[in-house]
């Protein structure tokens, strides 16, 4: 096992009803701006409760933050922070709400030229307005990290810091009935690759960080299904247990100690930016395509992968591996989520242009063992058409 250091210090308000708790947990005095999406939480009950909550703190609010939040959208909310002395913010949504939420908590305090530099330049954040969340999209594990996706102009690009990372995060099951089959699929696939990315690596006899990792991916391919399915989509312990694997699934615990890939996620980011699809389903076409590129490097995982996730233990290593790969292909089919470009319309004339994005961003040397250079980046492509 590598050497680590891991703390979370995200308090986490789990259960239904607990949306009232933030209440307590803000401070009375603070002016707080409530950040939020396209407006489905006027519609499923959720915005109520925040008013509710809030009814003795004075508070102000910020929609229209998109999915796959852009810098253009996000710096027109400092306006309000500025105007109104705004000291707190709490973001309700899913993780792009939480993740743009991010961006405005550094950018607002932000010293430099321009807040774009901490996300495309690695400048330092230094300081950032304190921040919590609603969260009503279980899926990207933000709610609870250090971490966030920002694009602009076409470029979507990470950035992290600890003074980043929520306070507190309500997580409410009952809010996630509303959700589309499509923001439940995205949901699942999502978490389900987070846990990909910092498991199927190599072994450093990480057997708790692998076990534990073992079991979201278990508990994601066991209820991911029944979340879509009419008998059982409005059960509140099958969406409990799902927003809870999606948190666990990146809040640092799993990867902490092992090495992590993220080579599916960074190739993904360049399928979004240029073209607009979903986070979760340029995932869930990447990956399978890296576990076929990267099959010698990954061996070792992959065959562990294959027995405890598939129960596959007959037959030889290469069967073994091309099954848990049909497996995992089989599995986003049946989350509703594509497994090849050309499910997306797209082909391999598409593939010049990502792999320029890559190189521009720097992203040259991909993967657990930084192998994976813009030529096998194409390779991976090439095997996704």
């Amino acid at each position: 096992m590598l050497n680590f250091s891991f703390q979370n210090t995200t308090k986490i308000l789990f259960g239904e009803g607990q949306i009232q708790a933030i209440s307590q947990a803000i401070p009375k005095d603070a002016k707080v701006l409530v950040t939020y999406g396209g407006g489905s939480i006027k519609t499923n009950g959720v915005y109520d409760q925040i008013v509710a909550a809030l009814s003795e703190h004075t508070w102000f609010e910020f929609s229209g933050i998109e999915p796959n939040p852009s810098y253009e959208t996000l710096m027109k909310a400092l306006d309000p922070i500025r105007e109104h002395g705004i000291d707190f913010l709490l973001a309700v949504g899913g993780g792009s709400v939480v993740d743009g939420t991010k961006f405005i908590a550094a950018a607002a305090v932000f010293e430099g030229d321009d807040p774009w530099d901490f996300v495309a330049k690695g400048q330092p954040i230094t300081k950032a307005l304190p921040l919590a969340c609603v969260l009503t999209l279980p899926a990207t594990g933000s709610e609870s990290n250090i971490g966030a996706v920002v694009t602009r102009d076409g470029n979507k690009l990470p950035f992290s810091s600890p003074l980043v990372r929520p306070l507190f995060a309500v997580l409410d099951p009952a809010v996630t009935l509303s959700l589309s089959d499509r923001q439940i699929s995205n949901g699942v696939v999502d978490a389900f690759i987070h846990t990909m990315e910092q498991y199927l690596t190599y072994s450093v006899n990480g057997k708790v960080q692998d076990r534990f990792a073992e079991g979201l991916l278990l508990t994601l391919i066991e209820e991911g299904p029944k979340a879509l399915a009419v008998e059982t989509k409005n059960d509140l312990a099958i969406r409990g247990n799902i927003m809870w694997a999606a948190t666990m699934a990146l809040n640092g615990l799993i990867g902490s100690g092992v090495p992590q890939d993220w080579s599916t996620h960074m190739i993904a980011h360049e399928l979004t930016g240029a073209y607009g699809i979903d986070h979760a389903r340029t995932l869930s076409i990447v990956l399978p395509a890296v576990m076929k590129v990267r099959k010698e490097a990954k061996r070792e995982k992959l065959l562990q992968y294959a027995e405890r996730i598939w129960g596959l233990t007959d037959g030889d290593e290469e069967s073994r591996i091309q099954r848990a790969i049909e497996l995992t292909e089989q599995f986003f089919t049946a989350m509703q989520v594509p497994t090849r470009l050309s499910h997306v319309d797209l082909g391999e004339a598409a593939i010049d242009g990502l792999i320029a994005k890559l190189t521009q961003h720097g992203m040259v040397k991909l993967g657990e063992q930084k192998a994976i250079t813009p030529e096998i980046s194409r390779e991976i492509l090439i095997a996704a058409l």
